[in-house]
This record gives structure tokens, C-alpha cells and sequence, in this order.
């Protein structure tokens, strides 16, 4: 009886799923991160319904209208000025994780094995920015790098060199039994 009970209950249950390109447990071949222009396509939504707004307010208002007041003048702005928001952040990515790889590999100064990227936004209009996490070929690592590349035209920001600390203490797990 319980058994069932929680069945039913998980199937009412409403579960959160990514969208489609952005779900990579469904992708067989390389992994594409999405572009950040799409911020363009509601932009263009907002000022089409903003404009639209503000054309009516204009052509419906009187003096006797209820519905029709400048509360939807207000709506209109508004809606116009989310929809230039949206074009002024909508950067085109145009370094892909795999030339920040490439990137940061030059600028480390030591031969790569594992290698992380994440894409992170930097200031007021959020910049598509590169975060690669590197960690040097010998096992364990011996050093590790922070390297930021910007997503649009590929500069390197910023790159933090130094001894993996985690190093030391695989080498004082392996040293000690009793410490792990």
C-alpha cells in the first residue's frame, strides 16, 4: 500500500530539467556551449512588445479611458528598455572552451594533463568570460593554474600559478595510513 502511495506521489511530483542544449547527458559528440547572443531573441520579444504597448497608450488614450492610463505608458518603457538590456548583454561567444583550453595551456608554462572550463560573467553588461582550472601532467599533480580568457576576443585576464597543495597531502596520506 505505501508502495503505491509513493508512486503516485512521485509521479505528481514536479521535477526541474535543464533545456535541451543545455543538457549534456543527452549530447553523443563534442559539446558546444551555447552562444551568449541568444539574450538577443527575447530582447527582441520586450521591444516588440514595449513598442507595441507604448503605440497603444498613444492611439486608445482619452480622457474617459480606464484600462488605457499611463500606468501602460509606464509598462511600455519598462518593457522597452529590459528588451535594450538584453542587446547591450547578448555578447557573441566567439572563443569556445576549446581555444581557452589552448589558451591557457600556452600561458601556465607547464605541460598540462586534466584541465577544467567554466563560464563565469564579468561586469555591469556580463562579458562571457573563460575560467580554466589546469593541473600539471605528473600524478600526483604537482602544480595547478587559474587562467580567465574572455569569451569575445580571446585576451587572457588573468593567470595564477602555483604548487598544488593537495600534492603534499597525498604524499603525507601515502607517508602515514593512519592520517587517511
Amino acid at each position: 500500500m505505501d508502495d503505491e502511495r509513493s508512486e503516485h506521489e512521485s509521479a505528481d511530483e514536479h521535477v526541474d530539467e535543464l533545456p535541451q542544449d543545455l543538457d549534456v547527458t543527452a549530447v553523443t559528440g563534442p559539446y558546444e556551449f551555447p552562444d551568449n547572443g541568444r539574450r538577443r531573441i527575447p530582447g527582441a520579444i520586450y521591444l516588440g512588445a514595449g513598442t507595441l504597448t507604448i503605440i497603444g497608450w498613444f492611439v486608445g488614450r482619452s480622457p474617459d479611458a480606464v484600462l488605457i492610463n499611463d500606468g501602460l505608458l509606464a509598462a511600455g518603457i519598462f518593457l522597452v528598455l529590459i528588451g535594450l538590456g538584453h542587446f547591450w548583454t547578448g555578447w557573441h561567444l566567439e572563443h569556445d572552451d576549446k581555444e581557452a583550453l589552448v589558451t591557457a595551456t600556452r600561458e601556465v608554462g607547464f605541460p598540462v594533463g586534466h584541465a577544467a572550463a567554466q563560464m563565469g560573467w564579468r561586469g555591469f553588461r556580463s562579458r562571457p568570460t573563460w575560467r580554466i582550472l589546469v593541473y600539471s601532467t605528473d600524478d600526483p599533480p604537482s602544480k595547478r593554474g587559474l587562467v580567465l580568457v574572455d569569451g569575445v576576443d580571446g585576451e587572457v585576464l588573468d593567470t595564477i600559478v602555483e604548487d598544488n597543495p593537495d600534492a603534499e597531502a597525498d604524499v603525507l596520506v601515502e607517508d602515514h595510513p593512519d592520517l587517511g
